[in-house]
């Protein structure tokens, strides 16, 4: 994929916000107290592998839902299932569908989406007609589009994507119309009418909704007006938006909605404003928004949003799912206040299966829905070639930073991984932490030498002299602090001399609205066997 566009998410909200920014004012927030340690590790609920999960056997669950980096999330009600998918940035296969019946319990289905076609951001998950579609933004080199995919079954196969031709949009809803009609909200807050099959747009993009507008002295990131979403419930349509900027400031986003008896408008603000907010760094969730609201199993209400866990924001955004109450005059309230404590889980779901294992013996044929490769070229998935004897990566590039690594999310605040690098030729394969090319932390191996990288660089001054056909490494991650291990005989391990603390690798620094990924690569101009990778919740 080739390298970021100079256009950015950020400079994209703040020209979509240019007409109602507002200048921010007043105190700092002060810096958040100590976590008692209570506060520090909450009970969870444990699944496959340790791994934590909402659902805690009791009849409530404790956020997130969805742990790790599943940030803006898009619900469609299907029946009586529940399908939801979220922003996959550059990995590929990307746009992972994941199916519940009860709201807590989230398993994942596949991806979507194959050809890489950008940095895809907040997407629409809609069903009209029978069929199911897909609106997907973009950020590509020459600014952002507004692509759309569709399937007769939500498993697909779905479509190639085709591009509506929407430049300097993102975060499109999908809305039917009183009269019948279909149509696109986008940034902004703005409006296209679609074509009857979705697949097109008719007219032009035009202004639909002034977005509500915070206190000039609350901190946040910015105005960014995005994320509208749209349902209908009685007479009245419901516009759910998020304003004051996805990250920055721990108070900044916030989750806004207007009403209106016509799809035309005119919008009213609800008395309630914002809906939800993290109002205090001392909370739990920090820049709580991007919210989508769906009937739950019994008929009572819940939104969807995402959230940054207090001192994990390596973690990335996370799922969080929150009741609602609707009021006499038509509106609603959420009820989970700052969701420190456990909530009771929807009632009238049946439990399902909670997320999957990430252990990989390599065996199968395909790649399983927990990888995927990192800002990939058009025809990368031919570096993978299964065998019988593992996963074959051809390397590509010549260090971590630029070989598009295998990755895959990681939902735990701790957390331990193990691999078996078969080094093939001249290539190096390793074991890592990876943001992106500009910040990551690992080990790798070519068959003469050990390397180290850290700080989103290789210290060459580490370089230490091995004879690896095969390498075993391991990762133990806890409190953010990162320690490596490795054998090369499968019998004795020697720990790494230098403890990684890698709690700064995540967008307030670097930007890109990704999260900490474990890494498999292989760099240079042989190939890396990957086998018996294995991951346990701590």
């Amino acid at each position: 994929m080739p390298a970021p566009s100079p256009l950015t998410r950020r400079r994209l909200l703040q020209a979509t916000a240019a007409a109602g920014a507002l200048p921010l004012q007043g105190a700092a927030v002060a810096a958040p107290s100590p976590p008692s340690c209570a506060e520090r590790e909450p009970r969870f609920g444990r699944g496959i592998e340790g791994q934590r999960q909402a659902d805690l056997g009791d009849g409530s669950y404790r956020n997130p839902v969805v742990p790790g980096d599943h940030p803006d999330p898009t619900i469609l009600k299907d029946g009586a299932d529940y399908y939801m998918t979220f922003s996959s940035f550059q990995s590929y296969p990307g746009a992972v569908i994941w199916h519940s019946t009860d709201l807590v319990n989230w398993a994942p289905i596949g991806p979507a989406l194959h050809r890489p076609i950008g940095s895809v951001w907040a997407m629409d998950l809609v069903k009209h007609g029978g069929r199911y579609y897909l609106y997907i933004p973009s950020l590509q080199d020459d600014g952002t589009a507004i692509h759309v995919i569709h399937a007769d079954d939500i498993r697909g196969p779905w479509s190639e994507p085709i591009d509506l031709k929407l430049p300097g949009c993102i975060d499109p809803g999908h809305a039917v119309g009183e009269d019948g009609q279909r149509y696109l909200f986008v940034s902004g807050v703005r409006r296209i009418r679609l074509a009857d099959d979705g697949l097109s747009t008719i007219g032009e993009l035009t202004h639909a909704c002034t977005p509500w507008r915070y206190p000039p002295d609350w901190v946040v990131e910015m105005f960014a007006p995005e994320g509208p979403k749209l349902f209908r419930r009685g007479a009245w349509f419901y516009l759910v938006a998020a304003v004051g900027g996805t990250a920055g400031p721990a108070t900044s986003h916030m989750v806004t909605v207007a009403r209106s008896a016509s799809i035309d408008g005119p919008w009213e603000d609800c008395p309630h404003n914002p809906v939800v907010r993290t109002r205090s760094a001392d909370e739990p969730w920090w820049s709580r928004g991007h919210a989508s609201v769906v009937e739950g199993p019994a008929g009572d209400w819940w939104m969807v949003y995402h959230g940054y866990e207090n001192g994990y924001r390596t973690l990335g955004r996370q799922t969080l799912l929150e009741p609602i109450e609707w009021t006499r005059d038509g509106w609603f309230r959420a009820r989970g206040g700052t969701l420190a404590q456990p909530l009771p889980k929807p009632h009238g779901g049946l439990a399902g299966p909670s997320g999957m294992a990430l252990s990989d013996d390599f065996s199968g044929g395909s790649l399983g829905p927990q990888w995927s490769l990192f800002a990939p070229g058009p025809l990368e998935a031919q570096r993978l070639r299964p065998t019988p004897g593992g996963l074959v990566l051809q390397g590509k590039g010549s260090t971590l930073a630029d070989c598009s690594p295998l990755t895959c999310l990681v939902g735990d605040r701790h957390y331990e991984a193990s691999v078996v690098l078969d080094i093939e030729g001249d290539a190096q394969g390793g074991l890592a932490l990876f943001y992106d090319p500009r910040g990551f932390a690992g080990l790798g191996f070519s068959r003469t030498q050990m390397h180290t990288y850290h700080y989103g660089q290789e210290h060459r001054w580490m370089r230490e002299p091995v004879d690896a056909r095969t390498v075993r490494l391991k990762l133990t991650c806890r409190d953010q602090v990162a320690t490596f291990e490795h054998s090369l005989d499968g019998e004795h391990w020697t720990r790494h001399p230098w403890q990684m603390e890698v709690s700064g690798f995540h967008h307030n620094v670097f930007g890109g609205f990704l999260s900490l990924k474990l890494a498999l690569f292989s760099a240079g101009h042989g190939q890396v066997r990957l086998r018996d990778f294995v991951y346990r919740g701590l």
